[in-house]
């Protein structure tokens, strides 16, 4: 079996993902479930009281944001994953500008504070942020995160549109219980702002999509914080995904974003069909990010209505 690495290139602290299980062989893309089905659903309440609001707020200081932890998630390659990082196409991230619907997500797993990316999305109520399973739930029989706040075009530590705090966070049953990066996605419901608005009526935000082609065209975002970025800034990789060759319904697009980029979202004619999730071991040129499908779906729809 191939093990998962989930680590942190600083120093000193690494995401610990307990339990999770290799990539799963699975020979056709998720899409069996659909609706709200809270069978596939796991959900977590957070800060949902004023004062929890403020903790967190108060909590996410400059010098906490500039000290998380980037985590990048590595999983065992074989010869096969191996061969594709030969395929000799460009894969160096560009530097965007800031955009509003973009940001940084940060929140504290095992007492460790760690820095992702993420997209505010499209939803009925307003206040939905997708982001990584992996950056809301340690996966495998872990526990969810703490402290979960998105700071919308942060650059260069500037927050133009404030810090959300999140009263909800959800994802699969999968990635909750498995550790499955076929369906590691999450999203956070974000609380109002203090005057009563909600996330998307200030920053804007992204439509999502599910049960797409394959091997669409996608342009990734995120903040990789690990060498030789820093998280600062916003940068983005473009490229035509590709199945996953480790037999996962995943698919992948050439890209060197490191640690901190987690989450971010992929766009494909003006719509959110993915997120960066993991990289093999032996192939760290392409991003691998779940397929939105059934399953994701049911647990969007699940943030969309809380």
């Amino acid at each position: 079996m191939r093990k998962p690495v989930i680590r942190s290139l600083l120093a000193g602290a690494a995401l610990v993902v307990p339990g999770v299980a290799a990539i799963p062989a699975v020979a056709a893309p998720d899409a069996g479930n659909t609706g709200a089905d809270a069978a596939v659903v796991v959900h977590q309440e957070l800060a949902t009281t004023k004062a929890q609001q403020r903790s967190v707020i108060e909590y996410w200081t400059p010098e906490r944001m500039r000290a998380a932890v980037p985590a990048e998630v590595l999983v065992d390659g074989t010869s096969a994953t191996a061969a594709e990082s030969r395929a000799g196409i460009a894969r160096a991230a560009e530097p965007e500008n800031p955009r509003p619907e973009l940001g940084k997500v940060f929140f504290t797993i095992g007492g460790v504070d760690y820095v992702c990316s993420g997209t505010a999305t499209s939803s009925s109520n307003g206040d939905v942020v997708t982001t990584a399973g992996h950056c809301l739930h340690e996966g495998g029989g872990g526990g969810f995160a703490s402290r979960f706040t998105f700071v919308p075009a942060y650059h260069d530590g500037a927050a133009p549109h404030g810090q959300w705090t999140a009263s909800d966070l959800f994802t699969s049953t999968g990635w909750a219980n498995s550790g499955d990066f076929a369906v590691d996605a999450g999203f956070a419901v974000m609380n109002e702002n203090g005057t009563g608005q909600s996330l998307t009526d200030v920053v804007g935000s992204y439509p999502i999509a599910f049960d797409q082609g394959r091997g669409l065209s996608y342009t990734s975002y995120g903040y990789p914080a690990a060498s030789p970025f820093n998280g600062q800034r916003l940068f983005s990789c473009s490229g035509t995904a590709r199945n996953d060759p480790g037999g996962s319904t995943t698919q992948g697009i050439p890209c060197d974003m490191t640690g901190g980029s987690s989450g971010g979202g992929w766009i494909t004619g003006g719509r959110l069909n993915s997120v960066n999730s993991y990289k093999y071991t032996n192939d760290r040129n392409t991003m691998y990010g779940p397929y939105f499908g059934g399953t994701v779906r049911s647990v969007y729809n699940a943030a969309a209505g809380a």
